[in-house]
């Protein structure tokens, strides 16, 4: 394992955040772990390390915890279902023993009784054994954690009763009372309560396997002339690959033979299928709904579109936003807090309580242990994150970190760069304007050689009519690229010069007559590249790029967020105003070099606003890292994954306002669940500490204060897009 490398892993054992935060700290202490962090909803733990797996996973266990690494392309999702499935079972065992001793009671009165203390003692060994297991571990590792609260309570009802059963003469009479129905009926309600909270809470996670179930276990490659059916795990780069009608496309690459229907829904959020032919690239995880095809694997294991998108999301599902790290801080202390503060009750109640104040002070003591709720505190920020990051993900928004998410709540500026972003990004040269009659194909010829090595947009327009008109490019000497500029260079002896006008009034070239009718077409929403022969003017081209349909009305949505708008290009003023003026956009920044878009971030910053950056992830690179929030456009597999925080990669702009708007709800979410989880223990553990609780309450006041914040969480997997 590299330095850089992250692996994830799953982790058993873990109850509370107290849990989540002693194996972080165990990670961190260790000098060759550059970084972990643990996520509470989903067990799973991401750390970037030069150890070995094995190493990592050393280190978890020295503190009481089982872990195994989890690669991309599998999934612990079965363990989780293995673990909360049978706690239905155990909750309604202890439930109806609960249950028969309650009434047995209220008829009868409770029988003192030998076999009743046993019978609830294997109820109790049954049904709460991963409780009494997990504060064992704890206890030989000097630590606590939920599970030591709730072991120390129900043990302690056991003891007390079982007490009042074979010694009796050792209690005041008023205070040989049995609690075995409390001890198991406590345990009925926190396995209730595990039990929907994991079921609820395990849809978090659901995104990864829909990803990891994209992926099929095997292919069918071309070997001497023959199909040959293998596992994906034995694809080589170089393989020839035949993928028919309804079959998920298992690598990257690009199609040699035939042609296709393809369903990129999991990479764009868009349900139309995308038409391939013989040189287009398709990537893993997309599904051919018609058509087939043979194409060559270029990418494949861990280099795939879809491994990275996985990557991505869980990577994005572990990260903490600042205020969340703030609850597992109080969670580190709050279990020993309990633990002094039953103990406080209980003699407070004994000497100073009515009588009979045994009976008192330990049913006070055992009700403050178990009202106790770390687990609500633990689950309040990571369940957000991981229902926020799921929602966006399946709408192909990568949130790829906590921060970028709480962040993205916090932006009040919005600034977009023009092509490609605004636009479709497929320029085309609409007019060439020219000072002699019948130049034009000649002027074509010139523009489209300078710009045959170009993979500028506005390049590709150019090369796109010449190609249309079947014009032959000349050779080229003496190129010189001068960025934000244009181009010059030889041709024929001649020096040619193509560009906007600020280079030509560099270069001292007088535009003439052209310049107004330029100036015309600009206020239009042209943008005019002009083209000079031996210091002297001889015609412009026009070149349009097409708005996206809903670029104005996803403008008007941002700006319904209270959000400022501006766009940046380097077009010249007039261009750049008259698109701004089509789309609401007031502000404007025009004739922009792509180094100065850095600095125009920066001037927003030190004015107060937090900046979000929206390009297409490669050209604007800088900006987007120096924004407080970079979101980098994409068309399915030319995004590039590692740019922005947030990654929108249908190149949609719906997904800006989206991208914003689960931003804004997910952080509402975690600062809801925070203050529901704080105001239930704040006041709770008091309440409790006064003696106005029974026991069997507090249990299943416990399981429902952690069962609330699940459910508020999961109102984000129904969030509409036109709140």
């Amino acid at each position: 394992m590299n330095q850089n490398e992250e692996k994830f892993f799953s982790i058993q054992g873990m109850t509370c955040a107290g849990c989540v935060n002693k194996i972080e700290k165990a990670l961190s202490q260790n000098q060759n772990i550059q970084k972990a962090s643990v996520n509470f909803v989903d067990r799973t733990a991401q750390v970037q390390t030069s150890l070995s797996p094995k190493e990592v996973i050393g280190i978890i266990e020295k503190v009481g915890y089982r872990a195994k690494v989890i690669s991309s392309d599998s999934s612990h999702a079965h363990e989780q279902i293995d673990t909360f499935q049978p706690l239905w079972i155990k909750a309604v065992v202890a439930f109806v023993w609960g249950m028969s001793l309650m009434v047995w009671g209220w008829f009868a009165g409770m029988p003192e009784t030998l076999w009743v203390g046993v019978m609830t003692l294997l109820i109790m060994i049954y049904s709460g054994r991963h409780f009494y297991q997990s504060a064992v571990r704890s206890f030989v590792k000097h630590t606590a954690n939920m599970d030591t609260l709730i072991a120390i309570g129900t043990g302690s009802a056991w003891l007390y009763s079982m007490g009042v059963v074979l010694f009796p003469e050792m209690f005041p009479e008023g205070g040989r009372h049995q609690y075995f129905e409390a001890a198991v009926l406590i345990l009925a309600f926190i396995n209730f309560g595990k039990f929907m909270e994991e079921k609820i809470r395990s849809r978090a996670g659901t995104v990864i396997q829909k990803l990891i179930g994209l992926q099929p276990k095997n292919v069918r490659v071309l070997r001497q002339g023959m199909d040959v059916e293998i596992p994906i795990s034995e694809v080589q780069i170089g393989d020839r690959i035949r993928v028919r009608p309804g079959e998920k496309i298992a690598v990257d690459g690009v199609i040699q033979e035939g042609a296709a229907a393809i369903d990129e829904s999991m990479l764009t959020g868009e349900p139309l299928p995308v038409e391939k032919y013989k040189g287009d690239r398709v990537v893993s995880g997309t599904v051919n709904q018609s058509g087939a095809f043979i194409m060559e694997a270029q990418k494949i294991g861990e280099e795939t579109v879809l491994a990275h998108i996985i990557h991505t999301v869980r990577k994005a599902q572990n990260t903490k936003p600042k205020i969340g790290k703030l609850a597992d801080q109080i969670s580190s202390y709050f279990v020993p807090a309990v633990l002094i503060v039953s103990v406080i009750s209980f003699l407070i109640w004994f000497n100073f309580g009515p009588k009979p104040n045994l009976s008192y002070a330990f049913v006070t003591m055992v009700t403050v242990l178990v009202i106790a709720c770390p687990c609500a505190l633990g689950l309040a920020t990571p369940m957000s994150v991981m229902m926020g990051v799921g929602r966006a993900a399946n709408h192909g928004i990568l949130i790829r970190n906590g921060e970028s998410l709480e962040q993205s709540e916090k932006i009040t500026t919005l600034v977009f760069d023009k092509t490609g972003t605004l636009t479709q990004g497929k320029p085309k040269v609409q007019e060439i304007v020219c000072l002699a009659e019948g130049f034009e194909d000649e002027i074509l010829k010139y523009a489209a050689s300078l710009e045959q090595n170009s993979e500028h947009t506005l390049a590709k327009a150019i090369l796109e009519k010449a190609k249309e008109k079947n014009i032959k490019l000349l050779e080229v000497k003496n190129f010189k690229a001068l960025s934000g500029l244009g181009v010059q260079a030889e041709i024929d002896t001649k020096n040619i010069v193509l560009g906007n006008e600020a280079l030509m009034e560099n270069l001292k070239i007088r535009l003439g007559s052209v310049k107004e009718k330029a100036k015309q077409k600009a206020m239009a929403g042209f943008t005019p590249v002009y083209v000079a022969i031996e210091q002297n003017i001889v015609g412009v081209l026009l070149i349009s790029d097409p708005l996206k349909e809903n670029a104005a009305a996803v403008i008007e949505k941002l700006k319904d967020l209270n959000l400022k708008v501006a766009m940046m290009t380097g077009d010249k003023s007039e261009t750049a105003h008259a698109i701004a003026a089509q789309l609401g956009i007031d502000q404007v920044f025009s004739e922009v070099l792509p180094e100065e878009k850095e600095s125009i971030i920066s001037h927003m910053q030190e004015n107060g606003e937090v900046v979000a950056m929206v390009g297409d992830g490669i050209n604007d690179a800088p900006a987007l890292s120096k924004a407080h929030v970079g979101m980098a456009m994409g068309a399915g597999s030319d995004i590039a994954l590692e740019s922005g925080d947030l990654v929108l990669m249908g190149g949609n702009l719906e997904g800006v306002f989206q991208a914003i708007l689960i931003s804004q709800k997910t952080v509402q979410n975690i600062k809801q669940n925070l203050f529901g989880a704080f105001m239930y223990n704040v006041l709770g553990i008091p309440i409790a500490a006064a003696g106005l609780l029974n026991p069997v309450v507090a249990g299943a006041a416990m399981a429902l204060s952690s069962l609330t914040v699940v459910l508020n969480s999961s109102r984000l997997q129904f969030l509409k897009w036109e709140e």
